[in-house]
């Protein structure tokens, strides 16, 4: 599928089909960290572990400067990430709690 440049899009369906084109790589990529995270839960050993304030705030550092190089709103691709991470924290804690109480 070829895709135009936002200036390119004359129509509002223009804009649409864009806007999907965008939508269907982002939940690929989303699929793809997802399976990185349940490796993530596989790996750690205690549920305490899911929640890493030093390694989050890193990844939110580094979330707001790509953004601003991006010149996307910074505060906007935080609360994304911290959406993100909060259920990734939540999975990872219930993968690993779940698999020691089988133990």
């Amino acid at each position: 599928m070829t895709s135009k440049k936002p200036a390119d899009c004359e129509t509002k369906e223009d804009v649409r089909v864009e806007i999907d084109r965008i939508d269907q790589a982002l939940i690929a990529l989303f699929a793809e960290r997802h399976r990185y995270v349940t490796r993530m839960a596989q790996i750690k050993t205690d549920p305490h572990e899911a929640y890493d304030p030093v390694r989050i705030e890193a990844v939110i550092g580094r979330v707001r400067s790509r953004a601003e190089g991006l010149d996307l709103d910074e505060d906007q691709a935080e609360l994304i990430w911290r959406t993100l991470i909060d259920w990734n924290v939540n999975y990872e804690k219930g993968i690993i709690v779940a698999r020691r109480r089988a133990e």
